[in-house]
């Protein structure tokens, strides 16, 4: 396998920039340019020089070892001077002195899930911290790249392989007393199949905390939506205006909320109307509403409270509490009772979370409900008694592939090229 190498620091004017090489010729290359190594994982100060002999820059360098690297190969960092005529100079004596290859988007990362380094859950949790925008985002792909995900698989594959085999002794000693095993097998599936519909009930939360949480701003024709998506938005995100209906379609803003992204969605006020356009606007942001996550209905001081059916998702605040003096109202104008607006919106988006759990994409879902259904068809099987053992065994080896495509050991290559597309070549 080539030995490649490319910036594995943001590209551009920096105090110190670091280009790493990995593969078998690492090591020597790193050597050639440096003169001598480090011990491995201590860094050194050494000159860099090209083939010619020449001055390249001061370097700090340090060496990893095969199984020891972040790709599991042989490894050396090379943290020269962030200028971009002495990384240009770097790069030119790698690549036409020692005939080494620029990495590709990601291929950092596919060295080490090709290594055993990494599971897939974790090249997709790396992805996920690099585009980070929240504190929830970093804790949540953090933990993940942490081997979270895998090691609850690993948990779950024991029991299968062990419900497995006592149904493989079943089949092998057919005609032999050698006991039933039907109750420990069904314990063994059952504590999947518990731990499956854990993960399932709360994975459309965690999966959000990734994509961003949607908050809908309700209410009747002048509540003042526009006035509050732009007061927390800090800047004129919306038109405001006295005239009823200005709002005609679902405006979005997308902002850091408690740690959690949230887009809020400004629609259309609440009235009958027979003007076309403002009719087709109210509708899309009722429907726009249904499907957000939270809803902030706003019911004006300074109007009767319209009628609206409200749910557990629903925050009820009095708006343009400025002109009726309500001491629990809030106020776009003043900034009344926005900051107690936004505790109540990270409150109720804590709870949505705090369910146990650790898969996070639409991808784990999937296999965990694979996985699942053919549990579900191996303890029916088994709890209505006289089974086939060998259908069992199939359901069971089922699950067991679904749950190592959940972690990459089989059938990834249709989704690699997806998740690395969005790596940088550093990565």
């Amino acid at each position: 396998m080539d030995t490649i190498f490319a910036l594995a620091s943001a590209r551009g004017k920096s105090g110190v920039a670091v280009i790493r090489i990995s593969g078998t010729r690492a090591h020597d290359v790193a050597r050639a340019m440096a003169g001598s190594l480090p011990p491995l994982r201590q860094a050194a100060l050494r000159m860099l020089r090209n083939g010619a002999g020449e001055r390249l820059d001061s370097a700090l360098v340090l060496i990893f070892a095969k199984g020891a690297s972040f790709t599991g190969e042989d490894v050396a960092e090379l943290m020269v001077h962030g200028s971009m005529a002495t990384v240009a100079a770097v790069e030119r004596c790698l690549a036409v002195d020692h005939g080494l290859r620029l990495a590709q988007p990601g291929e950092f990362t596919r060295r080490a899930l090709d290594n055993g380094v990494m599971d897939l859950t974790q090249v997709e949790a790396l992805s996920d911290l690099l585009e980070a925008e929240t504190e929830s985002q970093r804790r949540q792909a953090l933990r993940v790249l942490d081997g979270a995900i895998g090691r609850v698989v690993g948990v779950w594959r024991g029991h299968l392989v062990k419900a497995a085999a006592l149904v493989e002794t079943a089949i092998d000693f057919v005609e032999e007393d050698v006991g039933n095993f039907d109750a420990q097998i069904l314990a063994e599936l059952r504590a999947v199949e518990g731990g499956l519909q854990s993960e399932l009930a709360g994975q459309r939360a965690r999966e959000r905390i990734q994509s961003g949480f949607e908050v809908a701003l309700i209410g009747p024709v002048n509540a003042g939506k526009s006035s509050l998506l732009n007061a927390l938005a800090g800047r004129d995100a919306a038109i405001t205006s006295d005239v009823a209906g200005t709002t005609r379609d679902v405006l979005e803003v997308r902002m850091d909320v408690g740690g959690f992204a949230v887009t809020f969605l400004d629609t259309a006020g609440l009235r009958d109307t027979f003007e076309e356009v403002e009719a087709i606007g109210i509708a899309r942001g009722k429907a726009r509403a249904e499907k957000a996550d939270l809803r902030i209905i706003l019911h004006p001081a300074d109007q009767p409270a319209m009628k609206i059916e409200t749910t557990d998702r629903d925050i009820v605040v009095r708006s343009k509490a400025d002109i009726s003096a309500l001491p629990d109202g809030i106020s776009a104008h003043t900034g009344q009772g926005l900051d107690r607006l936004l505790d109540q919106i990270t409150e109720r988006l804590c709870a949505m979370t705090a369910r146990d759990g650790v898969t996070i994409r639409e991808r784990h879902q999937q296999a965990m409900q694979h996985a699942a259904t053919a549990l579900t068809d191996a303890i029916d099987k088994i709890a209505e008694g006289d089974y086939i053992a060998e259908l069992v065994a199939a359901d069971i080896r089922i699950a067991i592939n679904a749950l190592d495509v959940l972690i990459g050991a089989v059938d990834v290559e249709d989704v690699l090229g997806d998740i690395f597309s969005s790596f940088c070549i550093g990565k």
